[in-house]
C-alpha cells in the first residue's frame, strides 16, 4: 500500500467567481488575517498572476514575495490587487 500525500493547492478549486468570493468570505469569517493575506495570493494565482501584475503594474516576482506565508505587504499592494482582481468589501453593523 502507498501511502504518499499528494500535495494540496486550494488554486485548483478556485475555478469560478463564486468559489472565489466564497473562499475569501469564509477566510475573512474566520479573522485571520495571514490568512487573508495568503488568500488574496491564492485568487490571484488563480487567475494569474502575470496578468494582476500588469494590471497593477506591480512586478509578477514582487506579487509572489508579498503574498506568500508570513509576509506583510503594504495596504496599498493589498488593495491595488484586490481591485485588479475586482474583489470589494460591504461592511454593516451588528452584534458579534
Amino acid at each position: 500500500m502507498n501511502n504518499e500525500l499528494i500535495p494540496f493547492d486550494i488554486t485548483e478549486y478556485l475555478d469560478s467567481e463564486e468559489a472565489m468570493a466564497e473562499y475569501l468570505s469564509q477566510v475573512l469569517e474566520d479573522g485571520d488575517n495571514e490568512e487573508f493575506i495568503r488568500a488574496i495570493g491564492h485568487i490571484a494565482k488563480a487567475k494569474g498572476m502575470a496578468q494582476i501584475a500588469k494590471d497593477t503594474g506591480l512586478g509578477r516576482e514582487s506579487l509572489y514575495k508579498a503574498f506568500r506565508p508570513n509576509a506583510k505587504p503594504r495596504f496599498e499592494t493589498v488593495m491595488k490587487v484586490m481591485h485588479a482582481l475586482k474583489l470589494q468589501f460591504h461592511t454593516t453593523l451588528g452584534a458579534r
